[in-house]
């Protein structure tokens, strides 16, 4: 199997069980692969499911975590999800074929086609506006900059450089594609509730997602 699923986890052991044989069930012989910062028995269960565990302990934060998730990957497609339930695992095959048949480099699964009823208003306000303005930008409509589910060709994970450090990063691992000529691809998705309390900081992440939408549209070292 051509793919790895990977995924960053911190406290998720209610549900990383369900996860990885939700995983296993659709797409066998997948990579499974988790870079874990837990207090709990997640790295445990995870490794005892068969998932390949890094332990990044004391935790370094989303950016350096998603780094390593994104570059030890050993397969040719990486796919991201969240592990507490939120993305509709069964779109890996779909996502993953996009990469290997239709030769994109990278496809955004947005959650975002109308607003998700698991999703505040406010993060679906700040969503769609950071969305507007990085649409504007780019000259491209764009409606998700933080899906936390997207297929990426290893290959362009290799060449690519990016800040890990600081929130947001999802936004750059969209834009900077883009604006480097790889071929970007976009499907909608379902959005449910997650298993478990967000770890989301919402004004740390809106000024760093307005940082890095300037950044990369205007930064003259893009490489």
């Amino acid at each position: 199997m051509r793919v790895t699923v990977s995924m960053i986890t911190m406290n998720e052991e209610g549900s990383v069980a369900a996860i990885i044989k939700d995983i296993q069930r659709i797409i066998p012989g997948a990579e499974i692969l988790i870079v874990d910062s837990s207090k709990d028995a997640t790295p445990i269960i995870a490794q005892e499911l068969g998932a390949k565990v890094i332990r990044q302990f004391p935790p370094r934060g989303y950016g350096p975590a998603m780094e390593r998730a994104l570059r030890e990957g050993t397969r040719e497609v990486v796919v991201t999800l969240d592990c507490d339930d939120t993305y509709p695992v069964d779109k890996i095959p779909e996502l993953a074929a996009l990469i290997l048949d239709q030769r994109y480099d990278l496809v955004d699964a947005s959650r975002l086609k109308s607003k998700p009823q698991a999703m505040p208003w406010l993060n679906y306000f700040a969503n769609v506006f950071f969305a507007g303005i990085a649409s504007v930008l780019f000259f491209r409509k764009l409606t998700d900059l933080h899906s936390g589910m997207r297929a990426y060709r290893k290959s362009m994970i290799d060449a690519l450089s990016f800040q890990a450090n600081g929130a947001a990063l999802p936004v750059e691992l969209l834009l900077k594609p883009i604006i480097l000529g790889y071929k970007v691809h976009s499907v909608f998705i379902d959005y449910h509730e997650r298993i478990g309390a967000s770890k989301m900081q919402p004004l740390s992440s809106a000024w760093w997602t307005l940082k890095r939408i300037i950044k990369v549209r205007f930064s003259i070292n893009r490489a």
